[in-house]
C-alpha cells in the first residue's frame, strides 16, 4: 500500500534511500539542513524546506544521522508518530566513543583497553608513560572527519605522539574529546541488524569496510571507499556483542539499523565502535541484498511489525566512485574540476547504481554537493568474486571527468579474511 515518507537529513546522505522509496511507488519528501548540500537528490526526490511542517502529512518520518537527531526522533515518538530513528542514548553510543565502550562493558562485552582525553598534552604524557601502538579516535562531531582517525604503527607510540602534537596545533578548536585505544591486530568486521523498537530484525548483516583511499589499504582514511557483505543468521560475533544490547535498545524504543565494528583474532572479539543509524554507503549496498522493499522495511521497523526481512543468499559488494577533492574539503578544487560534471553511462541500464552527491537536470545526472562522493556501484553473486566482477563491470560503464575508485574491494575476503574467520569459528552460531 502506498504511503508517505518524510526523510530528515543534515547533509543529504539518505537521498538514495528516499529515491528508492519513490521508485517503489510511495510519496516522499526530503529535507536537507546544510545549505551547501540542498541540491543533492534534486530531480530524484521531492524536497521540502521545512521538515516540521510536513510531519502531519507524513505517515512515517525517517532520520538519517545521530548528532542530536535522536532527540528529535524521541520527541515525535512520544507524540505517537511512527518514526525510524533513535534517542539521545543511542546518539551518544556513537557520538561519545568512551560512553559506547562503557555501555558494551556494562552489558558484559569485553572491550579493548582505552583512555579518553580532552587534553592533547595529557594524551602525549600517557603514551610516554605507557608506550604501545594506539589508535587516535576523535569523539563527537569531529569523528565525522575520517581523516582524523590515526592508526599507530610504532611499538613505542612515537608516531601517535607526533600526530597528537600535530592535532594540538591544527585541530584543537575542532577536537574537544578523543580516545586512545590500544591497537589490536586481526580481521576488521562489522555485524549489524535492523531493530523494530522491541527486538532485532533477522537476518543480521556481516560487512567489511574498506576505509583507506588507495588499494591495499594505503593512504589517508576516508569515510569509506567500498564495502563487501552478506546476510546471515546470528553468529558468534553478533551474539558476543550487539545481541547483548537488545534489552537496552528495546528500552529506548530504537528503530533503525545499528551495527558494531570489531577486530577479531584467535584470542577473542573486540568491539571498536557503534554506528547507531544507517551506514553510508552501507545501506545502499544492503538494498542490493534485500528482497523486502525499502518502503516495507522502513514501515515495519517504525510500527514494530517486521521481525524478519527477506534477503538474498550470497554476497553484495559496493564500490564508491569519487571525484576531486575527496577525501578533502577544497571548494576551489571542487568548483574547477568536479561541480556539475556530467555523469555518463555507456549503457542504458541503471541497475546497481546508487546516488550520493548527485542531482538530475533534463535527464542528465550531475555531480553536486561539497564532498566529491558521487556513486555507489554494486554487484551481487553467489561468491564474493562473482559479486566483485559484476560491480567492477558496472564501474566500467561510468564516465565522469577525474573520477577515481579502489580496484580491490572484496579482495581481503578471499585472500585471508574468510579463511581466518571460519578457522576461528566466528561465522557460526
Amino acid at each position: 500500500m502506498p504511503a508517505k515518507y518524510l526523510f530528515v537529513s543534515y547533509t543529504g546522505l539518505i537521498a538514495d534511500i528516499a529515491w528508492q522509496v519513490v521508485k517503489e511507488g510511495h510519496e516522499a519528501r526530503l529535507y536537507i539542513e546544510d545549505p551547501e548540500e540542498t541540491e543533492i537528490g534534486d530531480g530524484f526526490v521531492p524536497k521540502t524546506p521545512d521538515w516540521r511542517k510536513e510531519v502531519d502529512w507524513a505517515d512515517f518520518v525517517v532520520f538519517d544521522d545521530v548528532l542530536g537527531m535522536g532527540e528529535l526522533s524521541a520527541e515525535l515518538k512520544k507524540k505517537g508518530k511512527l518514526v525510524v530513528g533513535g534517542s539521545p542514548y543511542t546518539d551518544r553510543l556513537e557520538d561519545d566513543r568512551g560512553f559506547g565502550q562503557q555501555e558494551l562493558k556494562a552489558a558484559g562485552v569485553s572491550i579493548i583497553p582505552q583512555e579518553n582525553f580532552t587534553s592533547f598534552d595529557d594524551a602525549v604524557a600517557y603514551v610516554q608513560a605507557n608506550p604501545n601502538r594506539y589508535v587516535i579516535k576523535p569523539s563527537g562531531e569531529a569523528q565525522n572527519n575520517k581523516r582524523l582517525l590515526f592508526v599507530g604503527e610504532e611499538d613505542d607510540g612515537k608516531d601517535v605522539m607526533q600526530v597528537l602534537e600535530d592535532y594540538k596545533r591544527a585541530w584543537s578548536d575542532k577536537i574537544k574529546e578523543f580516545q586512545l585505544q590500544r591497537r589490536v591486530v586481526g580481521v576488521e568486521v562489522a555485524v549489524g541488524a535492523f531493530f523494530n523498537g522491541k527486538e532485532f530484525v533477522l537476518p543480521i548483516n556481516v560487512n567489511f569496510e574498506h576505509k583507506k583511499l588507495f588499494p591495499g589499504d594505503i593512504g589517508p582514511p576516508t569515510g569509506e571507499m567500498g564495502t563487501s557483505m552478506f546476510w546471515s543468521e546470528p553468529n558468534r560475533i553478533f551474539n558476543a556483542t550487539l545481541r547483548k544490547m537488545e534489552a537496552k535498545l528495546a528500552e529506548e524504543r530504537y528503530t533503525g539499523y545499528i551495527d558494531v565494528n570489531c577486530i577479531v583474532n584467535n584470542n577473542g572479539i573486540y568491539p571498536l565502535e557503534f554506528t547507531a543509524r544507517f551506514g553510508y554507503p552501507c545501506i545502499s549496498i544492503q538494498q542490493e541484498g534485500l528482497l523486502t522493499p525499502m518502503g516495507d522495511l522502513l514501515r515495519g521497523m517504525a510500527d514494530g511489525t517486521l521481525t524478519r526481512a527477506r534477503t538474498r543468499t550470497g554476497f553484495q559488494l559496493g564500490v564508491r566512485i569519487v571525484v576531486p577533492p575527496f577525501p578533502y574539503r577544497d571548494m576551489e578544487t571542487l568548483e574547477s574540476t568536479s561541480k556539475d560534471a556530467v555523469i555518463l553511462f555507456k549503457t542504458q541500464s541503471r541497475e546497481g547504481y546508487h546516488i550520493e552527491d548527485v542531482r538530475t537536470v533534463g535527464g542528465e545526472w550531475l555531480v553536486t554537493g561539497t564532498s566529491g562522493v558521487v556513486l555507489i556501484v554494486c554487484g551481487t553473486g553467489p561468491t564474493m568474486k562473482q559479486a566483485q566482477r559484476m560491480a567492477y563491470n558496472r564501474v566500467k560503464n561510468v564516465m565522469i571527468p577525474h573520477m577515481y575508485y579502489r580496484e580491490d574491494i572484496g579482495d581481503r575476503w578471499f585472500e585471508e579474511d574468510s579463511d581466518r574467520l571460519h578457522a576461528w569459528g566466528y561465522l557460526r552460531d
